[in-house]
């Protein structure tokens, strides 16, 4: 049973209730493979998602693990509403309660803005991206992902690399793979590393071959130019030849080990096509932990409702 009214981050939950969301995500993942998209889970439940910042894969994530499980579901981007008219996040929020949403999906450009919103509403609130602070679903996708390749999380080797400085699926990665007993790399130029995550858990390694060394997971991360003001590296060249992952970097890893990345990829920047197209890439089958994952997040806050 989750403790907490929202999901908001994955510094704030516990290892066991990261385990109960990974276990049902499995379920969840099971009935999909068989092609069970019609669940009575959120039955009469509604969930908007609020979204102030674009997206692809997140939103129709959320959308279609509510709907395969009933939900009425209305989607709201921040171009097209009240908020273009001044409305504050605050008065949205209370607005949707008023419309008596069961779930308010909210990804925000600014971090905390999520935390904010769910002080103000009784509708549950799910974190899906907030600013450079987290991104919980995320991770736990990724983590869901790999506890189907290996037999447990604990003493895993993971190798992060890339935009860690502006990413917080690297942040929500951390803070849950860390939770479960796994051991956390990371890698990046300099200026695209935080001042001390070392002290939130993570080894900062000082080249690729060190934070791959051994290697259960390699994980690339997307350069957000979005969120960048220039000058942190030279160019997307000179970064895919000094940073990035290819198959010789990939030898210093554990044989058969994982390649994944959130999306969406560049190509040959953060991860060479071979890799991101290769035997060992799990990229694609993060998409459908996401939905898995994000249907047991749905039904695990509002269960105890039904």
């Amino acid at each position: 049973m989750l403790k907490h009214k929202d999901i908001l981050g994955l510094y704030d939950l516990s290892a066991e209730e990261i385990d109960e969301i990974l276990t049902v995500g499995e379920s969840m993942k099971k009935l999909l493979r068989q092609n069970i998209k019609k669940l009575p889970h959120l039955q009469g439940k509604s969930v908007t998602t609020l979204f102030y910042e674009n997206s692809t894969r997140t939103r129709c994530s959320f959308e279609l693990a509510a709907k395969y499980m009933g939900a009425h579901v209305v989607n709201i981007a921040a171009e097209s509403s009240s908020v273009k008219k001044g409305e504050t996040l605050v008065d949205t929020g209370k607005t949707l309660d008023a419309m008596k949403n069961d779930v308010i999906i909210i990804r925000h450009p600014m971090g905390g803005a999520p935390r904010l919103l769910a002080q103000t509403v009784k509708a549950h609130v799910v974190n899906a991206g907030d600013g450079m602070n987290e991104h919980p679903s995320q991770a736990l996708l990724d983590m869901l992902t790999m506890r189907e390749n290996f037999p447990t999380l604990e003493g895993l080797n993971v190798a992060i690399l890339g935009d860690i400085r502006h990413s917080r699926v690297a942040k929500s990665n951390l803070f849950g793979l860390k939770k479960m007993g796994a051991n956390v790399r990371m890698y990046a130029p300099k200026t695209l590393i935080p001042t001390a995550i070392d002290r939130l858990g993570a080894k900062v390694c000082t080249s690729r071959e060190e934070a791959v060394d051994g290697a259960d997971v390699v994980m690339g991360l997307r350069i957000q130019l979005e969120r960048q003001h220039g000058g942190l590296f030279p160019s997307l060249g000179e970064y895919a030849k000094f940073y990035g992952v290819n198959e010789e970097v990939m030898k210093y890893a554990k044989p058969g080990a994982l390649v994944m990345h959130p999306g969406p990829v560049n190509r040959g920047v953060e991860l060479t096509s071979g890799l991101i197209d290769g035997d060992t890439s799990r990229i694609e089958e993060q998409v459908l932990s996401g939905i898995a994952v994000r249907m047991a997040i749905l039904f695990l806050l509002t269960k105890e409702e039904l």
